[in-house]
């Protein structure tokens, strides 16, 4: 029997995303295509009569942003904010700012497959040499964190994601969870697909073939112990949404270099 209702959502359509390259920890607000996403989610969230009393969102703008944009076209702009570097979207290293398409060109579509959606592997660490390894570190909201700016991750595998996620869910949002409280985490592709691999028991196997588009909300109806008692739900029309995956798996394809 359901008890608890928790929303997922990944954040609306970054300029990165459109233009096909790793984002991860450098600072994106939403494209214009991500901005109407967000005021989408929030009317059909309005329509079907859904109300939120607390959102999570990462310190990354396009995550807050997406948040804000729900929230305004709820009606629910009072609705508190809480954010937290935890959240954040998992931390390419090596491979942020890089062009995915191309990478599978070079490397080989399994190649960027694993880097992309495998569990434990983790791509090569950001060096200080790299065009945005400054932009990121010197970056003032890092210094919020609950763990020295030196201890931050430099590159990380989805498994880490989970790890450094987990301390923040089980302190932070399952309490607001068990009080009634409805939930919604406006993050980033991988920290909620890190969080359904918990909540739900994926396979490390089967996490790489669980896609998230941007925009869609994903409703998780939960019992007493915090574990779905349905299949997850994406909102809204379903053709679109799995036009949306397929777009997204999409994305680490090869296509000719010009």
């Amino acid at each position: 029997m359901s008890k608890y209702k928790l929303f997922l959502l990944r954040h609306g359509e970054g300029a990165w995303n459109k233009e096909n390259r790793f984002c991860s920890w450098v600072d994106q607000k939403l494209s214009e295509a991500g901005v109407k996403e967000a005021q989408e989610c929030g009317r059909l969230l309005k329509e079907q009569g859904y109300k939120f009393d607390i959102v999570f969102t990462s310190i990354l703008s396009r995550s807050i942003q997406t948040a804000w944009l729900v929230l305004e076209a709820m009606s629910q702009e009072w609705v508190p904010v809480v954010k937290s570097w935890r959240l954040n979207e998992r931390h390419y290293g090596a491979l942020i700012g890089l062009n995915r398409a191309e990478m599978a060109v070079i490397h080989g579509e399994e190649q960027v497959k694993v880097w992309r959606r495998s569990y434990d592997v983790t791509p090569p660490p950001i060096e200080e040499s790299h065009s945005y390894f400054l932009e990121i570190y010197s970056d003032r909201r890092y210094t919020t964190c609950d763990v020295p700016k030196e201890n931050l991750p430099r590159a990380e595998s989805l498994k880490e994601v989970l790890e450094r996620l987990l301390p923040y869910w089980d302190s932070t949002v399952v309490p607001e969870i068990r009080k009634g409280r409805t939930v919604l985490i406006s993050a980033h592709g991988n920290s909620c697909r890190a969080l359904l691999k918990h909540l739900e028991g994926i396979s490390d196997a089967d996490i790489a073939s669980v896609t998230l588009p941007t925009g869609i909300p994903v409703l998780l109806e939960l019992d007493e112990n915090l574990r779905p008692v349905k299949p997850r739900q994406l909102l809204g029309d379903q053709v679109k949404i799995q036009a949306a995956i397929k777009k997204v798996e999409d994305q680490g394809k090869a296509n000719p270099l010009t």
